[in-house]
């Protein structure tokens, strides 16, 4: 997989953020700081609904 960092990645080594590798039908995420580790594994279109989600500083959860 081709990994990319986020351009909002910590100062010093950039290891302080999540990296994103798309697949034809599937988004994965990975934590840059161990990279070995497992991955999380969305369909691109559930990644772009919490992409927007986050961008619109809406919360994590629903009240309830």
């Amino acid at each position: 997989m081709n990994w990319q960092k986020s351009t909002y990645s910590g100062g010093g080594d950039g290891d302080a953020c999540v990296e994103i590798a798309a697949t034809v039908a599937r988004i994965a995420i990975r934590d840059s700081k161990a990279p070995t580790r497992a991955t999380l594994s969305f369909p691109a279109p559930a990644f772009a609904a919490l992409v927007d989600h986050l961008k619109a500083g809406e919360p994590a959860l629903p009240p309830g």
